[in-house]
């Protein structure tokens, strides 16, 4: 079984346990790919140069950035260039065949752009366009699992390949989520919380699984904020063909594989089934 790990890009996440875990993994005939963002890093990167970051709210009260043409600049010098670089640097030096990859590598990761987007401002619904971003809706995996079987660890991040040919932005979750649907895939999304909590504000709240629709509703339901987008990605990993999915703690001792041992909230493929039945 492959194991699909997502190393969130926020300041508070320590990437060493990550990067142990996959070591360990592999060494044992795991197939692994990682796939990171770095919103924090692009962040910086647009107030050094004089930037403001923009993120704006969607009607479904999704809070995400606008990336307009300056910003996807940025991204294409931070993710790829140096992130990416830097995270494959220390897997391999920590023993892992790791090969870094962005979604334009070999049409890794392709969809539609999206030049415009629908946005709440002061209680209204607008549009704003020059937004560079799009909605993976391809992954290439014939060369994920062609590395695989040659036994590198692709390292993944983002820009993906829009269809009018030009790198956009893409979220990383979400991309994750692309990726383990199409391997049929463990998803384990890593972040700086122990999982989806009831009471976003108490760690002694953790919604332990989401096996069936009602505890699915429940965990759509208490998610807020950026934990929302993660939430998402794990609806639609399964929709995808995920095998399943976690959402855990990067900062736990062995995060991976703690989260792979019962630690985090557990998404089954069940709550997506038994939903779609309903639906039918």
């Amino acid at each position: 079984m492959t194991t699909v790990v997502k190393v969130g890009g926020a300041r508070a996440v320590d990437p060493e346990g990550t990067i142990e875990d996959v070591a360990a993994l592999t060494r044992e005939g795991e197939g692994c790919v990682v796939v990171h963002g770095g919103s924090t890093a692009v962040d910086e990167t647009l107030e050094r140069l004089g930037e403001e970051p923009e993120y704006v709210e969607t009607p479904q009260g999704v809070v995400g950035r606008f990336t307009d043409e300056r910003t996807m600049e940025t991204f294409e010098m931070v993710l790829p260039g140096k992130l990416n670089t830097d995270l494959t640097a220390s897997l391999r030096k920590a023993g892992v065949d790791a090969v870094g990859l962005s979604g334009v590598d070999g049409g890794l990761l392709t969809g539609p752009r999206k030049s415009a987007v629908k946005v709440v401002e002061n209680g209204k619904t607008k549009i704003r366009r020059g937004e560079h971003s799009g909605k993976i809706t391809s992954v290439n995996a014939d060369l994920l699992t062609g590395l695989l079987d040659d036994g590198y660890t692709p390292v993944v991040t983002v820009p993906m390949l829009a269809d009018d040919g030009t790198p956009v932005n893409a979220d990383a979750d979400r991309a994750a989520a692309a990726v383990a649907g199409a391997l049929g895939a463990t998803l384990v999304v890593l972040t700086d919380v122990p999982g989806v909590l009831a009471d976003p504000d108490d760690p002694e709240t953790l919604i332990g699984q989401a096996k069936t629709p009602d505890e699915l509703a429940r965990v759509e339901s208490a998610a807020e904020g950026f934990m929302r987008k993660k939430v998402m990605a794990a609806t639609e990993a399964l929709d995808g063909g995920a095998a399943s999915v976690v959402v855990a703690d990067a900062n736990a001792d062995d995060p991976v594989l703690a989260a792979l041992d019962g630690d985090g909230t557990h998404f089954a493929p069940a709550a997506i089934e038994a939903e779609a039945e309903v639906d039918a």
